[in-house]
């Protein structure tokens, strides 16, 4: 009897681990899915040029306030 007990939950186990393991690997594979690689791929690279064009705006910005001070204090250096 105790015999067939452990072999009944080594099955059970066994089963539910593999039923497990199944949906897990396609979940993943999924996730590596060609259309699903290109699309997180455009996304990071519109991520990318946002920070980008942000980046250059505020440069451009900083450049404009540095030539304003410069210009107000008569192009004079310390």
């Amino acid at each position: 009897m105790r015999r067939l007990f452990w072999l009944a939950l080594g099955l059970g186990a066994g089963a539910a681990g593999a039923v497990m393991t199944l949906r897990f690997a396609r979940k993943q594979a999924s996730k590596v899915a060609p259309a699903n690689l290109a699309r997180e791929a455009r996304g990071g690279l519109m991520d990318l040029a946002k920070l980008v064009s942000e980046s250059i705006a505020e440069g451009r910005e900083a450049m404009r306030q540095k030539e304003e001070e410069l210009r107000g204090s008569g192009g004079t250096g310390p």
